[in-house]
């Protein structure tokens, strides 16, 4: 396995599910956009059928202002979550790092292998996300308002944590730290950080669970596939 790795320069020099991930969520951004440039209300029709909504929610609440409404949660959202975004640096951060990350690790795994990871990690993210959102409605605490969660974040950063795996000592590069950081260690130092974050809440708005979910999949589903775990795989190693 190679022990450095290089991101593509051109743009179709590109794996093919890397690429079409990047189209697709520069689409439903768009698709965003103008959604919500044509209503008035808090939530735009994507998001209330699309974005990720805690189980058990209020449909609407009377403030002061109006009623609003909320979505409902549906299975499909826990992927097509992962299509949405909050604004255009959510967007741009998560294509930057698919964009970084991904190309390497589709060409280990094979774009159909690839693709399957993909979703397993934003399963990952989105299942984990959902029931700590969901928890103080389930038991009861019907007072709070139900936020929606959207961005590719989880899946990307699965994608991150398989290049962790798989390319320990290759240097991460930031623009506030002078010093390359190996792979594993930005890994685990990004895991501890969603951890603190998310226990502790001081970065709200943030779905630091959904990030620990995704990364915590991606991991697992990485170590399956070298052959790490007791289970071992029944298809080709990576």
């Amino acid at each position: 396995m190679q022990n450095a790795y290089h991101p593509p320069s051109s743009f179709g020099l590109f794996p093919p599910v890397v690429k079409n991930l990047l189209i697709l969520n520069g689409l439903a951004f768009l698709a965003q956009v103008i959604f919500e440039a044509r209503t008035t209300e808090p939530f735009d029709a994507i998001t209330r059928l699309f974005a990720l909504w805690p189980i058990g929610g209020p449909e609407a609440i009377q403030f002061r202002d109006g009623l609003v409404e909320f979505g409902t949660f549906q299975p499909w959202q826990l992927v097509t979550s992962a299509f949405l975004h909050g604004g255009f640096g959510h967007i741009l951060f998560n294509l930057f790092g698919l964009w970084m990350f991904g190309g390497a690790i589709e060409r280990v795994m094979g774009s159909k292998r690839f693709l399957g990871f993909y979703l397993a990690c934003v399963l990952g993210a989105s299942l984990l996300q959902v029931a700590v959102t969901s928890w103080p409605f389930l038991m009861g605490d019907g007072t709070g308002i139900p936020i929606p969660t959207l961005g590719a974040s989880g899946g990307v950063l699965g994608v991150m944590a398989a290049f962790g795996l798989l390319y320990p000592e290759s240097p991460i590069y930031l623009l506030f730290f002078p010093v390359p950081i190996p792979a594993k260690w930005f890994v685990l130092g990004y895991a501890a950080f969603s951890l603190f974050a998310g226990v502790t809440d001081v970065q709200a708005g943030v779905a630091h669970f959904a990030h620990l979910g995704g990364m915590l999949t991606g991991a697992v589903v990485v170590l399956y596939w070298l052959g790490r775990l007791p289970l071992r795989p029944r298809t080709r190693p990576l």
